[in-house]
């Protein structure tokens, strides 16, 4: 593995045409100043996972950062990522704590985490070329799909018996505005601006919130400025682990999605990297497992920040995860974070949901998935209304819930109705 770096040019421009390439770098200032981007870049949708589901945002910014650089040593310093929080376990760990508590929801996690980390060990030693025929694209977008448009009613949100409600129940006035700034920062500005319009939405709408008086400041003052994250050792209850299986499979989609991304913005084949991906964000997840962190996935925010920039270097990971660490070891800076209100959360998952969902279906577009097919049509169709309804099937001690029951009827689906094909002739 080569941890140095060669200057491109002069370290001060990058000429019409040219990028900097995973092992070359601009001068330091600069290079910290596209790292610390990167932190920003990521920043809006990581801290949002934690907030979502209890966990302390100061644990899943430690872990992240611990977790992008052992991905940059795993892949050998040639695959840039930025290793944040994924969405994809939002709705597990929500079940999962609401049956067994927080504990077991991390137990969960890092099961998620072995089980990637070997799929990635596989996938090292047999190529990737058996993801694609056993997770065709209509498959991976519809578990895509699922994952997002079963989290749909958790955006609107619930109401006890005391009036208390969270989501965008709790104050429709300021979802609305902090969804409207997101939407509209997003077409007004292009650029970094336009990438991290989650950020500056929940930005706006935390203003609006606070002004309103629905923002709690005492434990921002009380909390210190420096001290170690708030670490949850794991718990395993085997009726809910069953629920973060179907992760996995996401988890590798968007871990080979990103390699073909970088590769193509890089020219370079990064075909032989895909396991050691797979294998490192396993390990990177595994870990936050073992502490109280959200799971991590290879993060498409920062893959804007390559295109716009044009800078492709490794370096600029490096100097992420480091401003990712410092920050993490701040309970001012997690305080902060968990003082965002449920009207601005309600406001802007409304979007972050159903993007989830359209992703889905971007890759079936991308892919140019033939839905006149019917073994197609059908893939698709009934997973969507198991995710969507969250259909649950209970087996003993077992329990699964729309999303898994969703990515295994999707699996039989396809595959049998493909095997009966063949039968027929």
């Amino acid at each position: 593995m080569k941890m140095g770096w060669t200057v491109h040019g002069d370290g001060a421009r990058i000429a019409p045409g040219e990028a900097v390439a995973p092992g070359e770098r601009l001068s330091w200032p600069r290079t910290i100043g596209i790292g610390l981007q990167h932190v920003v870049a990521m920043f809006g949708a990581t801290f949002l996972v934690p907030v979502l589901t209890g966990f302390d945002p100061a644990a899943t910014l430690f872990f992240s950062a611990i977790g992008t650089a052992g991905f940059l040593l795993i892949t050998g310093n040639r695959l840039p990522s930025y290793l944040g929080s994924s969405f994809a376990f939002i709705a597990p760990i929500g079940a999962a704590t609401a049956s067994g508590g927080q504990s077991v929801a991390v137990g969960g996690i890092l099961v998620t985490g072995l089980l990637l980390a070997a799929v990635g060990a596989v996938v090292h030693l047999a190529g990737a070329r058996w993801i694609d025929a056993v997770m065709p694209p209509v498959v991976t977008g519809v578990i895509v799909a699922l994952i997002g448009l079963n989290l749909a009613p958790a955006a609107w949100g619930t109401c006890d018996e005391g009036g208390a409600c969270s989501g965008f129940q709790a104050s429709p006035l300021t979802a609305v505005v902090t969804l409207a700034s997101v939407i509209l920062i997003s077409v007004l500005f292009k650029g970094i601006l336009g990438r991290l319009s989650i950020l500056l939405g929940v930005v706006v709408g935390y203003g609006f919130a606070a002004a309103r008086g629905e923002v709690d400041l005492a434990p921002i003052g009380e909390a210190a400025w420096f001290g170690l994250p708030a670490f949850t050792a794991p718990s395993f209850d085997p009726a809910v682990l069953g629920l973060f299986v179907p992760v996995v499979l996401v988890l590798v989609a968007e871990n080979v999605g990103h390699v073909k991304s970088v590769a193509a913005m890089t020219g370079k084949n990064l075909d032989g990297v895909t396991g050691r991906a797979l294998l490192a964000d396993g390990i990177a997840t595994t870990f936050a497992g073992l502490g109280g962190g959200s799971g991590t996935t290879t993060y498409a925010e920062n893959i804007g920040v390559m295109a716009a920039t044009r800078v492709y270097s490794t370096a600029a990971y490096w100097v992420a995860a480091a401003g990712a660490l410092v920050l993490s070891l701040s309970p001012k800076f997690g305080a902060v974070i968990n003082s965002v209100p449920g009207g601005v959360l309600g406001g802007v998952t409304t979007l972050l949901y159903g993007m989830i969902g359209i992703l889905g279906a971007r890759i079936w577009v991308q892919n140019r998935v033939d839905f006149s097919d019917p073994v197609n049509l059908t893939t698709a169709a009934v997973p969507l209304v198991v995710g969507i309804a969250n259909y649950t099937w209970a087996a003993g001690d077992l329990r699964f819930e729309g999303i898994a029951l969703g990515t295994a009827s999707a699996l039989v689906i396809y595959h049998g109705m493909r095997l009966v094909e063949r039968l027929r002739g």
